[in-house]
């Protein structure tokens, strides 16, 4: 299809059922970019948090029984978009795959009406997935050598929708028609009843009793394994087990809501044994990470592995601040007791200092960026000690090759700043490596050491809708800086949406932060991203009261 250069492009894109580890890696390097998201009710925050952050965030989220926007305007929001926002990308954001049930069909021929070009980014379907995450395969030698997808949920504004497709290990059928009244479904039950795959109804709660009851009239066996799967693949999936002729007074007894799917055949038998989701450590736990953007990928994928959603919401943002961005910071920044502005970066006399001084990954990182940018390379800092506020940084500088001389015991400012005062004693030849918010700790331990302005640190000015409401779901926030406690205590106080008082922090300063603005703490023992993850490990898994 030609694209004419005056319109934007629309992505129909999978989001798959939840887990924002299943996001396909050409949506999330889509959703990266995009000038335009448009997204359903049920794309998980963790999928949302990949978005490009200066995106807008178009929300037309369903619920079951009421429509935020109609399909209808739906389509024509995409369109116009496109039409609007000349070479812009235009996300479109839906849960699962857009083309099973998710009448992304609809979407894309509405574009082509428009003459908007489009590209379809597949989804993981929840048909799939999320009986995976319960332990159950759809299919199973010996077991099942078909399965089937059905929707169990049908409008009477929905047009007949009829097709089949067979491969040669699987085979997906489903109808959809009109139909006047939501038990009227107009599926073929005697078909389905002797199908001997596993079948997998989505959207279907509602009129599950409905379907056993029919399946059975047609000759399914009442004893028929079956399972319902809530909320698949995030913190709060839940799986209920029952029969064909048990169905309805489950749901019943086991208050089932959805978004749910239901699986029937022998292979829920397998779910029994094979549910490996639930026995992870922080499966069921959903996390604010606080960190800053560039640095939050670590500790995410450290959590997620360990079975929790992660939610990552930072705080600050960091800029790094090459020469001519100094001039307006310089004023602003106290170089000691005695208020001396901090000097211009200049790699010229860094021969006038024997110690170079780091208290960040950040710091390590603009140095770098600034000294490479300048023209010289590391072979500038031969003779020369290098000092690390903590591990954390010191692992960063051997990222450069350069071993850390000096690291505190105490991961501290004060820490790093008593450690040197030892070694330099009443030594003038110290460079500090800071941000424009470090405070004075190490300049009033060591008043004759010089402080160069390496970064910009930023407060994030305001959180979104979709992260509020995340976060008010969430089981806990984690801290990695007091800086990070600061904002996030500000920003959350405005709107007053209910949060999680229980913070995981790294080290007493943070701590102490945390608990100023009364957040229930718990605290590494080391100041390291290793120490803190073990720390909210030890929590859940020995007791959130141990």
């Amino acid at each position: 299809m030609e694209n004419s250069n005056h319109f934007g492009k629309v992505y129909l894109i999978g989001a798959g059922p939840g887990d924002p580890g299943l996001l396909t890696v050409r949506g999330k390097s889509i959703l990266e970019k995009a000038d335009v998201v448009v997204y359903d009710r049920l794309v998980s925050p963790g999928v949302l948090s990949l978005c490009n952050p200066k995106a807008k965030m178009v929300d037309v989220g369903k619920m079951p029984t009421h429509h935020k926007v109609k399909q209808s305007e739906i389509n024509k929001l995409l369109v116009k978009f496109a039409l609007e926002m000349p070479g812009a990308t235009v996300a479109r954001l839906k849960g699962g795959d857009p083309f099973v049930f998710g009448r992304g069909g609809e979407e894309a021929l509405e574009l082509v009406a428009a003459g908007v070009e489009f590209e379809v980014v597949p989804g993981v379907t929840s048909a799939i997935a999320v009986p995976a995450y319960a332990g159950i395969p759809v299919s199973h030698r010996g077991i099942a050598t078909s399965f089937h997808i059905i929707t169990g949920h049908e409008k009477s504004d929905e047009r007949t929708l009829a097709g089949s497709l067979q491969t040669s290990d699987e085979s997906v059928c489903y109808s959809e028609r009109s139909n006047a009244e939501s038990k009227n479904l107009s599926l073929d039950f005697e078909t389905l009843a002797k199908c001997q795959g596993t079948l997998i109804f989505l959207m279907g709660i509602a009129n599950m009793d409905f379907i056993a009851r029919r399946l059975i009239e047609c000759g399914k066996d009442p004893k028929t394994p079956l399972a319902f799967i809530e909320k698949g693949t995030t913190p709060n999936q839940r799986t209920v087990m029952a029969t064909l002729e048990t169905a309805g007074e489950t749901i019943v007894r086991e208050n089932v809501t959805a978004p749910a799917i239901t699986i029937m055949g022998g292979v829920v038998e397998l779910g029994k044994t094979l549910a490996w989701k639930k026995n992870l450590p922080l499966s069921g736990k959903r996390l604010v990470v606080t960190r800053a953007a560039k640095q939050s990928s670590g500790i995410t994928a450290r959590l997620t592995a360990l079975g929790a959603e992660v939610i990552e919401t930072p705080m600050i943002e960091t800029r790094d601040l090459f020469p001519c961005c100094h001039a307006g910071l310089r004023s602003g920044i106290a170089n000691s007791s005695e208020n001396k502005v901090a000097e211009p970066v200049d790699f010229k006399s860094l021969a006038n200092y024997n110690i170079l001084a780091f208290t960040s990954t950040n710091g390590v990182e603009s140095f770098f960026k600034q000294l490479f940018a300048a023209g010289y390379d590391v072979r500038v800092l031969a003779g020369k000690k290098i000092a690390s506020v903590g591990k954390i940084t010191e692992k960063k500088m051997l990222e450069y090759g350069i071993r850390c001389d000096y690291v505190p015991e105490d991961h501290t400012g004060e820490g790093l700043g008593l450690l040197l005062q030892k070694v330099v004693g009443d030594e003038s030849r110290v460079l500090l490596l800071q941000g424009n918010l470090a405070d004075d700790t190490l300049l009033k331990l060591l008043p004759k050491a010089t402080r160069w302005t390496v970064y910009e640190t930023l407060p994030v000015a305001e959180l979104p809708d979709w992260k509020r409401e995340a976060i008010a779901s969430a089981d806990a926030i984690v801290f990695a800086s007091s800086s990070a406690v600061e904002n996030f205590s500000r920003l959350s106080s405005v709107g007053q949406s209910p949060f999680s008082r229980l913070s995981f922090c790294i080290g007493c300063m943070t701590e102490a932060s945390a608990k100023k603005h009364g957040f229930e703490t718990v605290t590494s023992d080391e100041t390291t991203m290793d120490s803190l993850v073990k720390k909210i490990v030890e929590y859940y898994t020995m007791g959130e009261n141990a």
